[in-house]
């Protein structure tokens, strides 16, 4: 149903959501970045919170001005037009080694483009995914993102995340992680 209302919004309404979600994650990065540290002992809190904020602020200002949606190119002596459309469902991996920095980076380039994001967290970060992917749903729905647009499965497992990424809905895999977990997907 996610799919369904994101795909008729316009650039500037997609854009207008990409900022919220951004703003949103800045101010928690401090927290998230501790947070992941705390729970799967992989760096400190601080180069975590760097990251943090390099995923929101200088992706964003990266892809901001991005056209994604709708007429993005015409060349008339070609008789082209280039015109971006919304893939459907993404499955998101997301590894213990960057957790939250990884949630925010695919929520935004999803979002972005009228896409909705299904997360499937690593078991040692699934606490600090499930909150970063809970900072950018309460961001995206207060910013006018449908009920769905953000999820995350809530008790990762093999099967689960084999369920996702062979689930018929789901068009597009953003796979972070180990080579095997890669491969797989």
């Amino acid at each position: 149903e996610a799919q369904r209302i994101l795909r008729t919004f316009s650039q500037e309404k997609l854009d207008g959501i990409v900022q919220a979600v951004s703003r949103a994650f800045l101010e928690h990065a401090r927290e998230l970045g501790r947070m992941a540290c705390e729970e799967t002992g992989f760096g400190n809190p601080q180069d975590k919170e760097i990251k943090n904020r390099f995923a929101a602020l200088t992706l964003y200002d990266a892809i901001k001005d991005e056209r994604t949606h709708g007429i993005l190119a015409e060349d008339r002596e070609k008789r082209t037009i280039d015109i971006g459309v919304p893939v459907g469902i993404v499955a998101g991996l997301v590894p213990s080694t960057n957790p939250t920095s990884t949630v925010i980076y695919k929520a935004m380039i999803c979002l972005k483009a009228g896409n909705p994001i299904l997360f499937s967290p690593h078991p040692s970060a699934a606490g600090c995914i499930l909150e970063a992917v809970n900072v950018v749903r309460r961001a995206a729905e207060s910013a006018g993102a449908p009920a769905g647009a953000i999820a995350c499965i809530t008790n990762p497992t093999l099967e689960a995340t084999q369920a996702l990424v062979r689930h018929d809905p789901t068009r597009l895999i953003l796979a972070t992680g180990g080579g095997a977990m890669v491969k797989a997907a």
